[in-house]
């Protein structure tokens, strides 16, 4: 099981996602923004405010009380499995 860590959302609805061995990853939610419960993200505002880790995953708190039964989540082995890998966008590499 990959248990993620941290999430910073970003002004694109991509999600960089910190899993607890290490590996970063750049979600895209574009695609379900518009899709059943999804929609109640669809503002950029909600995406950002409400992007949390809930669950050990990445989620958004719908109820703004950090319940994890009301929240939308994404099952974290779908994001390691399909959302592609990347560097750290946030660690400046020592030279």
């Amino acid at each position: 099981m990959h248990d993620v860590i941290q999430v910073i959302p970003q002004s694109d609805f991509t999600v960089i996602v910190y899993f607890s061995d290490g590996i970063v990853k750049k979600y895209d939610a574009s695609p379900l923004l518009n899709k059943g419960v999804f929609s109640q993200i669809s503002n950029i505002d909600d995406f950002l405010d409400k992007c949390t880790v809930l669950n050990n995953t990445l989620a958004w708190d719908i109820g703004g009380n950090y319940d994890p039964y009301n929240c939308i989540d994404i099952d974290p082995e779908n994001i390691y499995e399909t959302a592609e890998t990347i560097e750290d966008p946030f660690t400046t590499p020592i030279r």
